[in-house]
């Protein structure tokens, strides 16, 4: 069966000859996140907190990845139904031939950023200095066009592969500034050293495009549109609130995940809600002209080799707000 799931729950009255005392038809979505859970996912767990995803009549069932989890490979097997993709991600993955469907934005703008410490007061800075990369293609084009939108030569900037040890590498000063998400990393930073400098992509020439995006299969999308319909109703509503209610947010997520720390995590929403709607109608809003934007810079930074064919890729009217 596949796994968006529709589940009959049948309640048998005993004693009265096997009848059914109530029906309740529900679909069941398995959503895998892109990391572990921090602010950027407030929304999702207070819609899972205030049972949203009942009330819209889809149960939501919140998954985290391992150390080992390839969430394109969980996604495609079947093992889950929708992942929180980064939207690089999703465009390299089409190139190399993965049949995948974003169909509803998590955020509205790029989270990728160069955090920076203090005596680099421009990117032009850097020219001459070390600066972290993962490894990650779409990395070295944030860097790049970073330093190149700040009035410096990238190819004069002495790219090291650190893999994802932005907040450690910058605190020990191994190098002078390190490509991170500012949602996660660059809040971390400024907790331990408020003076450490962030140059949001956004700001130095990138587009204003997704970062993350839900992402499933065509095959889930044909068969189970109703159960995705309803689950983006849930997730806005989910959204909509921990933007009005921060610190229900805040608490929805520690109480699931309670290694947490709440304060941090809350940290983390004040610098990202803004972004949850940024110049969209309405949470998780999906924009043509946006996308190819985005698809445009990604080509011309090299992340993808040719602009993805976007009606395929993505899918814009999913739980589209009336």
């Amino acid at each position: 069966m596949r796994p968006l799931l529709v589940v009959l729950l049948a309640l048998a009255c005993a004693g009265c000859g096997g009848g059914v005392a109530g029906d309740t038809v529900e679909e069941r979505a398995r959503l895998l996140l892109d990391f572990q859970p921090n602010g950027v996912h407030a929304g999702i767990y207070l819609a899972d907190a205030r049972a949203y995803d009942d009330a819209e009549g889809v149960q939501m069932d919140i998954l985290t990845p391992g150390a080992s989890t390839d969430a394109l490979r969980t996604l495609q097997a079947g093992q889950v139904d929708v992942a929180i993709l980064d939207i690089h991600d999703l465009g390299l993955a089409r190139e190399r031939g993965a049949d995948l469907v974003g169909f509803a934005a998590v955020v509205q703008r790029p989270l990728a950023a160069v955090l920076a410490q203090p005596e680099v007061r421009s990117p032009r800075d850097l020219e001459g200095r070390r600066a972290g990369v993962t490894g990650l293609p779409s990395d070295e084009a944030v860097l790049r066009t970073v330093v190149r939108g700040g009035g410096g030569d990238p190819a004069r900037v002495r790219e090291v592969t650190i893999g994802f040890e932005a907040v450690r590498a910058l605190v020990a000063g191994r190098v002078a500034a390190a490509t991170a998400f500012w949602n996660v990393e660059g809040v971390a930073l400024r907790a331990k050293r408020p003076q450490m400098r962030e140059f949001r992509v956004e700001d130095y020439g990138a587009p204003a495009y997704p970062e993350l995006v839900l992402v499933t299969t065509p095959q889930e999308l044909e068969e189970e549109r109703d159960g995705l319909d309803a689950l983006v109703r849930a997730l806005r509503r989910g959204y909509e609130e921990a933007q009005r209610d921060p610190e229900s947010a805040a608490t929805a997520i520690v109480d699931a995940e309670r290694r947490l720390d709440r304060d941090a995590v809350l940290r983390e929403i004040d610098a990202v809600a803004p972004a949850w709607t940024a110049g969209a109608a309405a949470w998780g809003q999906l924009r043509r002209d946006v996308l190819e934007a985005w698809a445009r810079w990604d080509v011309a930074t090299g992340i993808l080799r040719r602009p993805p064919a976007l009606d395929r890729a993505f899918a814009l009217d999913v739980g589209a707000p009336s």
